[in-house]
């Protein structure tokens, strides 16, 4: 992998120029300072995911607006897996994941650790205002927001971009846990890539973010946020199969089983189904730092006959259609919701959180 570049002016061709084509342009992982009319700097990343456009097309919108005026707050952009872009492949194969290598990542020491290490390190020297990690996702999901810390900042970064809003510990060694000591910090997920309306949301988030002159010194009204906690992550084991068409595998789901992202799932409710001759089990795994029991978690889901069923109340996020998706990160997390002080409320509650 190409160490990281750092620069501090806008590359010719940046703005006219296609994912698969960034790695031919910028050789490698660029950190690209640029100077505005405030002087701390809006951190934002971009590609993490080689797969995933929306983020690197809307910082091209937004600086194509800003060509002959100068940008209203100095941005620091980080493009990073562009040899993933080039493939069009979320991460190289045998390669990390890039949201998954930040300070805090329980990954082997390797590259991608280092280069991005260099990048908090750079921009912790720059004192950022705020920092916004742009991603997508690849099943039916509403455009939310994502923060580290119920702090008041944190909220009025993430309610910019939408009123649903998720609190989230785990997975461990992501860019926006990573800055969360650093400055405000809000990771986007703007539906599937390439999708227009994701890309002008986007755009309209990061415009609204270079221009935030100072975070509101008031509390964030309850009422103004739809607030969820994960606490389970949900993955297929290793080595088993799993089919979204109806083809024979381990699990099975129905091709639209992710329409139950971010709705009220009862105990009770269809998930899927295994095959006959085997045993396995989905896998859930904490997403908490005070981390659920083992037994509690298993008990997310019953197993009656060749069945998956939830057995008890959750609100599922991230669920994919894409096999090759769940494999490379999981099937989908599990939610209840939380009140601004971290509290469940009324609504699908963990067996143990």
């Amino acid at each position: 992998m190409r160490e990281l570049s750092i620069i501090d002016h806008l590359p010719e061709g940046l703005l006219d120029c296609v994912p698969p084509d960034l790695e031919k342009l910028l050789g490698g992982p660029t950190l690209i300072h640029l100077p505005g009319r405030v002087s701390a700097p809006l951190f934002a990343s971009v590609l993490l995911h080689g797969n995933e456009h929306t983020g690197i097309d809307a910082a091209r919108r937004v600086l194509a607006r800003h060509r002959q005026t100068g940008l209203p707050r100095a941005l620091s952009l980080f493009i990073g897996n562009v040899a993933a872009a080039a493939r069009n492949l979320r991460s190289l194969p045998g390669q990390p994941d890039f949201n998954r290598c930040w300070p805090g990542s329980v990954q082997p020491a390797g590259p991608e650790r280092t280069l991005l290490r260099q990048v908090t390190e750079e921009m912790s020297r720059r004192n950022p205002f705020a920092s916004v990690d742009i991603h997508n996702n690849t099943g039916l999901n509403p455009h939310y927001a994502c923060i580290n810390r119920l702090d008041r900042r944190f909220l009025h970064l993430a309610l910019i971009f939408s009123r649903t809003v998720v609190y989230f510990e785990r997975p461990l060694g992501v860019q926006s846990a990573a800055f969360a000591p650093l400055c405000p910090a809000v990771t986007l997920e703007c539906g599937k890539s390439g999708a227009v309306e994701g890309i002008e949301h986007a755009a309209r988030a990061i415009e609204a973010y270079l221009n935030l002159s100072a975070f509101p010194s008031h509390a964030v009204a309850p009422q103004d946020v739809d607030l969820m906690r994960t606490f389970a992550i949900v993955k297929v084991p290793e080595g088993r199969a799993i089919s979204f068409d109806g083809a024979p595998a381990d699990f099975t789901f129905n091709g639209n089983v992710d329409s139950l992202n971010f709705s009220e799932v009862q105990p009770g409710a269809a998930f899927g189904k295994r095959a006959a001759e085997t045993d396995a089990r989905l896998k859930v795994e904490p997403a908490g730092n005070v981390l659920t029991e083992a037994e509690e978690l298993a008990r997310c889901f019953s197993y009656p006959g060749d069945e998956i069923r939830f057995a008890q109340p959750v609100i599922p996020s991230m669920l994919s259609c894409d096999a090759a998706a769940v494999k490379a990160d999981c099937l989908c997390y599990l939610m209840y919701r939380i009140g601004l002080d971290g509290e469940p409320v009324n609504g699908p509650q963990p067996a143990q959180a």
